[in-house]
């Protein structure tokens, strides 16, 4: 990705906005974040107004390469502090006990608190203006809650500035976020009882943080902490998503058209003879990263197709993909009751 030019004035002026208690969109390398002042309770508060998001899901709290993490958390185990080496900046949080004098909002009333040091340039230049580096930006994903993704500014003002009236004081420009998709998120919270957990997969995978600790990742239990992203619907487009396999495609496709159905499509195949018309295709590739960069993009893109569906060919179900298909998976939640209900 090309570096996008640092505008330190924009910077300057988001940095007082978030320390005067505003809102600013700014980028990730996963997706855009809708920042706040993570210790001003208000300040966050006016995040979930802003998304309509339910007070007891918790935001991350985003913080400088040079950050005291232990100002955010009542202690960093070694395993943490591994993690941190290994992937820092990166698409990557950490769930932690959350020290006693950071506001409950940002986890969403519960004892822990995730953190995450972005690696995009813009993120990284507003952290170190942000209160001289030494402060944390509450920053969930720049949009609507539940809905897709941002992954440029012009999605962020599509989402909050449909009647100009937009609850955010400004949106930094970092161009599309490389990435694509949210970060990875490892609970080590409950580190010496349960070991770590994962709770949100992502770019960086299971097997590559198993790696760094010498250990397996498990996967969430009952008692895991609530975390960004992890409701059944999640990354939903307005219009309703249907994900098929790819050897049932074809003939799903005729047959709805053929019931009436308008149909916007999301595949990586290439097109089967008889592909009945479309309202609008999204070409993607069979490559997993460059999928998940282009994933919301796409659902973006065909939710503006005026269709009654946006059907997705199911991608492979390899490690790689985990991300991609967590994410597809929650957009298409009613996936099989559509499907059941067409073939009655």
């Amino acid at each position: 990705m090309e570096s996008p030019v640092i505008d330190l004035q924009a910077i300057r002026l988001a940095a007082r906005k978030l320390e005067a208690g505003a809102l600013v969109a700014f980028p990730t390398e996963t997706v855009y974040g809708l920042g706040a002042d993570a210790e001003n309770a208000a300040a966050v508060a006016s995040i979930y107004a802003a998304k309509g998001r339910p007070s007891n899901h918790p935001v991350i709290v985003h913080v400088a390469p040079e950050a005291d993490i232990a100002y955010w958390v009542e202690s960093v185990p070694l395993q943490a502090q591994a993690l941190i080496a290994a992937f820092w900046p990166g698409p990557l949080t950490l769930i932690l006990p959350r020290a006693a004098h950071i506001p409950d909002q940002v986890s969403g009333g519960q004892s822990s608190v995730g953190l995450r040091c972005p690696s995009h340039p813009v993120a990284q230049a507003l952290l170190r203006e942000f209160k001289g580096g030494k402060g944390g930006i509450a920053g969930p994903s720049a949009n609507k809650f539940g809905h897709v993704s941002p992954t440029t500014a012009q999605h962020v003002r599509d989402e909050f500035d449909t009647e100009g009236d937009s609850p955010i004081a400004c949106i930094l420009d970092g161009g599309q976020s490389e990435v694509g998709i949210e970060s990875t998120i490892i609970d080590l919270s409950r580190i010496a009882a349960h070991g770590p957990v994962l709770l949100r997969p992502g770019h960086i995978s299971a097997a590559q943080i198993g790696a760094v600790l010498g250990v397996a990742v498990q996967a969430a239990d009952a008692a895991a902490p609530r975390a960004s992203g992890t409701l059944e619907s999640h990354y939903a487009p307005r219009t309703p998503v249907l994900l098929v396999p790819s050897a049932q495609l074809a003939g799903i496709l005729q047959q709805m058209h053929q019931a009436g159905q308008n149909l916007a499509l999301i595949s990586y195949s290439a097109p089967a003879a008889g592909m009945p018309p479309l309202a609008a295709q999204f070409p993607m590739t069979a490559e997993a990263q460059a999928y998940a960069h282009d994933l919301y993009a796409a659902l973006r893109n065909m939710d503006h197709a005026a269709a009654d569906l946006i059907v997705v060919e199911a991608p492979p179900s390899g490690l790689a993909w985990q991300g991609v298909n967590d994410r597809l998976r929650r957009a298409a939640h009613d996936s099989s009751a559509v499907l059941a209900g067409f073939k009655k």
